[in-house]
């Protein structure tokens, strides 16, 4: 168990964090917060190219290469351009349109929790392995700042990454996991379709655009789903469709966006050509002209067998055997799966509800908030970790 002290300072760090939320790439202060901290701990955290982000590592020397594979434990630390709605908290947002409302501000505080414990044990001597801290940056923003952090050299000598994720709907102290697919691939969609307008008295003589719009919206996610198995879990839902400013006329102009979200990696990778073809079809058929604006965004995170296994005895060894669950695929994307393009890892579904409560403050919703029980849940989990034995796994 946590010290009462550090689990103090570890839910105060969190909360600073809750109410300054950060915009992808834009963090520099909670760079500042969690360098001061591990600096404080003896230790010599380094900020990231991009200027956001911090990479350290604890037991190796400074400037010299580690002599076995190092276990990487990654945060993500940016917020949301939403706004917090939570009422009566002491520690809401203080940034208009700005809230941790997927719980980056729990999984920094946990790596950093984690740090300071393993840093403690490492003067101790009693630290078995090298560990390295990843504090990434822009997780929010396609395609993910993992891809920047990787190309800086976070991975370097790394030979198993492992993270978390709050999930609202696993009660703290527990988590959910599974090996193979976790997450889904998510790529981001913009479509613009053109044509003459004119009056609505003669739509004879124009591109009726709010129809083709319309039929874009509604039959390109149908055709979707019928040129690929179901079972890939291939979707696109839009999140915005804008066209006209009178009631009489006719516009020359509409926008559609949305995500595409896929089960299978493979799907994943066919994605583009399918979505295109549906909606140059569609847009043809009402005589639009489209522009296709497909944005790549990330892989499915697929847990490797090995990672999955060492975070639940990790778990166990800590909680019981009772304390993990088994989990789905969920749809959302996470940029973690960069990390494992490279090296094998896992990441773990987090419960950060509230024992015997009922209602569900999900994840980008701007009421999110989570148990802080599962800060030090979080922190024995991924400590106990580092001191398995990588191999019998």
């Amino acid at each position: 168990m946590l010290s009462e002290s550090l689990h103090a300072e570890l839910v105060a760090f969190r909360r600073d964090l809750h109410m300054h939320p950060e915009l992808g790439n834009q963090e520099f202060r909670t760079t500042a917060a969690i360098k001061e901290r591990l600096e404080k701990a003896g230790l010599h955290p380094r900020v990231l190219a991009t200027g956001t982000g911090l990479v350290c590592d604890i037991g190796v020397k400074e400037g010299e290469r580690p002599d076995v594979p190092v276990l990487a434990l990654r945060a993500d630390i940016d917020a949301l351009p939403i706004p917090d709605t939570k009422a009566d908290c002491p520690y809401r947002s203080t940034v208009p349109d700005r809230a941790h409302a997927c719980g980056h501000d729990m999984h920094t505080t946990i790596v950093l929790g984690t740090g300071l414990v393993l840093a403690d044990l490492h003067e101790k001597g009693l630290l078995t392995r090298p560990v390295r801290l990843i504090f990434q940056p822009a997780e929010e923003v396609l395609p993910g700042g993992a891809l920047g952090a990787i190309e800086d050299g976070v991975l370097n000598g790394v030979g198993r990454i492992l993270a978390v994720h709050c999930d609202p709907r696993v009660d703290a102290g527990r988590v959910g996991l599974r090996h193979g697919p976790i997450t889904s691939a998510c790529d981001r969609l913009e479509v613009l379709l053109d044509g003459p307008g004119g009056h609505t008295a003669r739509p004879h003589l124009t591109t009726d655009l709010v129809t083709a719009a319309a039929r874009v919206a509604v039959d390109v996610p149908a055709l979707i789903a019928r040129r690929v198995d179901t079972r890939v879990g291939l979707a696109l839902t839009w999140g915005r469709i804008e066209s006209g400013h009178a009631p009489n006329v006719v516009p020359q102009h509409a926008e559609l966006s949305g995500t595409v979200r896929c089960l299978d990696l493979e799907a994943w990778r066919q994605a583009p050509d399918i979505v295109h073809a549906a909606i140059d079809e569609v847009a043809t058929m009402h005589r639009a002209k489209s522009e296709i604006n497909y944005v790549r965004g990330v892989p499915p995170v697929v847990n490797d067998k090995g990672s999955a296994e060492l975070l639940r005895r990790a778990m166990a060894a800590r909680r019981g055997r009772d304390s993990v669950e088994s989990t789905e695929q969920s749809l959302g994307g996470e940029d973690f799966s960069w990390y494992l393009e490279h090296v094998p890892g896992a990441m773990a579904r987090l419960g950060v509800r509230r024992p015997g409560e009922r209602t569900v403050r999900d994840l980008h919703q701007g009421d999110f908030d989570a148990d802080e029980h599962a800060i030090t849940v979080g922190v024995e989990m991924f400590t106990a970790a580092a001191f398995l034995d990588v191999s019998d796994v």
